[in-house]
C-alpha cells in the first residue's frame, strides 16, 4: 500500500485536527454531532474487550477483565472509548493532537471518578519517550491520519512484545461511500458533512498489510453494522464497510 504522506508525524492530519477539536464543546453530547460515535460505542467495546481476553486470557463476561493492563488509546479524542475500557480494569492512557479534546476528557474522566492519563499530543510522542503499552487501541483513526502505513507503524513501536494491536476503521467500497459519506453524512445528517474522505478509507487488505510490516500480525478481523430494527451495532462477518482488526506482537 503506497503510504499517504503528509507533513511531519504520520499520526497528523492539520484539517482533521481542526475539525475535530472544533467539536469538543459538544463530544458528550449524546443527541449532538458526535450521537453516532456514541451508539457505535458498545459495539467496539465489546469486540476490543474479547480480543484482549481471548489474547491474555482473561474472562471476557468479569467485572474487570482488563485489570493489570496498560493500555493506549491513540487518537483518544473526548475519551467515549477510554472511560469504558478504564471501567473494564485497564490502566488508560489516552493521546490526542487535538488539545481542546483533551481538556474536554480530563473534565469528564474527573467527573466519571475516573484516572485515565490524558496527553496532548501525537502517538510518536510517545515513542520517543520510549512507553510501550500491553494493548494499543487505533480506533476510527486510521481514516483520518496523514500516512496510513507510517501510522501503523508507529503503533506497533507502542505495542509491547506479547501485547496487542486494535483497530476499527472503515473499508474502502462503494458501499462504504454510500453508506457512511452520501447517507450519513449527506442525506441523514448523523454526522458532520466532510467528516470523512472516500480516498482516506482503507481496505482489510492493505491494514493487514501495513500491520505485518509493523510486526503485528493479525489475530482476528469482523465488521460491525448497524442493525436499523435494534437501532444498534453489532460485531458481524461482513467487513465491507465497518470493520475491526486484532493484530498481535509476538
Amino acid at each position: 500500500m503506497a503510504g499517504r504522506t503528509g507533513g511531519g508525524a504520520a499520526s497528523l492530519d492539520a484539517e482533521e485536527i481542526r475539525r475535530f477539536d472544533a467539536l469538543a464543546a459538544r463530544w458528550w453530547d449524546l443527541d449532538g454531532p458526535m450521537r453516532p460515535l456514541h451508539r457505535f460505542n458498545p459495539a467496539r467495546v465489546t469486540i476490543f474487550r474479547d480480543a484482549a481476553c481471548a489474547r491474555f486470557a482473561r474472562d471476557a463476561q468479569g467485572m474487570r477483565p482488563l485489570a493489570g493492563l496498560t493500555l493506549l488509546d491513540v487518537g483518544c479524542g473526548a475519551g467515549v472509548l477510554a472511560e469504558p475500557l478504564a471501567r473494564l480494569g485497564a490502566q488508560v492512557t489516552g493521546v490526542d493532537p487535538a488539545s481542546d479534546l483533551i481538556e474536554v476528557a480530563r473534565a469528564h474522566a474527573e467527573e466519571s471518578g475516573l484516572q485515565i492519563d490524558y496527553r496532548a499530543g501525537a502517538a510518536e510522542d510517545l515513542v520517543a519517550e520510549g512507553a510501550s503499552f500491553d494493548i494499543v487501541v487505533a480506533s476510527e483513526v486510521v481514516e483520518h491520519v496523514a500516512d496510513v502505513d507510517g501510522f501503523v507503524a508507529t503503533i506497533g513501536r507502542l505495542v509491547k512484545p506479547g501485547g496487542l494491536a486494535l483497530f476499527s476503521t472503515i473499508n474502502r467500497t462503494l458501499m462504504a461511500h454510500a453508506l457512511v459519506i452520501v447517507g450519513a453524512e449527506y442525506m441523514l445528517r448523523w454526522l458532520p458533512v466532510g467528516t470523512h474522505s472516500y480516498e482516506k478509507f482503507v481496505t482489510p487488505a492493505e491494514l493487514r498489510l501495513a500491520a505485518r510490516a509493523a510486526g503485528l500480525e493479525i489475530a482476528d478481523q469482523r465488521g460491525i453494522r448497524f442493525e436499523p430494527l435494534k437501532n444498534a451495532w453489532s460485531p458481524c462477518e461482513d467487513m465491507s464497510v465497518n470493520y475491526a482488526m486484532a493484530a498481535a506482537k509476538s
